[in-house]
């Protein structure tokens, strides 16, 4: 089944560190809560919530990114991993994500697509673009 849907994230912790190796080096992790802005209500019925944890290595705003996401819906879960690059110059983040557990309606979920993260409104506040297909 072909899925797609739209999130507005905003971050709620951040951590940083530098590593000074070359200029503006840095590791950083974030935590990132989220909310639809388009999504289809599938079997597991309306949206409850959304929570990611992102692992980032960036050189000059430029560099791999990888981590996990739980979403609640009404009458199940869904756990995905992903991973993705994000370009410095567009400040445009892309990847893949993959499924890897899910409970209650959606228990046995199989799921993998691709993703696009783009600024959003306000101060740490991203557009997060998702498709993919889905196998239950």
């Amino acid at each position: 089944m072909k899925r797609k849907a739209s999130y507005r994230l905003h971050v709620t912790r951040r951590e940083c560190l530098y590593v000074h190796d070359e200029p503006d080096h840095s590791l950083m992790i974030l935590e990132l809560e989220g909310e639809p802005i388009e999504y289809e209500v599938g079997i597991a019925g309306e949206f409850v919530s959304r929570r990611s944890v992102n692992f980032h290595d960036r050189i000059k705003g430029t560099g791999p990114m990888q981590g996990y996401t739980i979403t609640n819906f009404q009458y199940g879960s869904v756990y995905s991993r992903f991973e993705g690059h994000r370009d410095g110059d567009t400040r445009i983040s892309t990847g893949t994500w993959q499924t890897y557990k899910g409970t209650g309606k959606l228990a046995g979920i199989k799921g993998e697509g691709t993703f696009r993260v783009t600024a959003g409104e306000g101060p740490n506040q991203f557009v997060l673009d998702m498709e993919g297909d889905y196998e239950l």
